[in-house]
């Protein structure tokens, strides 16, 4: 089955610009992309909430919305 989704311009230039080649599909791409975040681990199988966690923690680092250890422990008095 095939379907249709809405990109702005913006993002379907940057999609493009991470193809490896010209003819792999968006939806190879998309795939490649889906697999950066993990599953599980030994222990088990992540839900989907905690893997939107791991890609929102990523990201954040990425922006630089990340607060040192130290100042943490700091403010928690430990």
């Amino acid at each position: 089955m095939v379907t249709t989704i809405q990109l702005s311009a913006s993002t379907r230039e940057k999609l493009a610009a991470l193809k490896a080649t010209p003819r792999e599909t968006y939806d190879e791409l998309l795939n490649k992309l889906i697999a950066l975040v993990p599953d599980g681990d030994e222990e088990g199988t992540y839900t989907d909430a905690f893997r939107m966690g791991l890609l929102d923690a990523r990201l954040d680092l990425r922006a630089g919305r990340v607060t040192a250890h130290d100042l943490v422990k700091q403010r928690l008095g430990l």
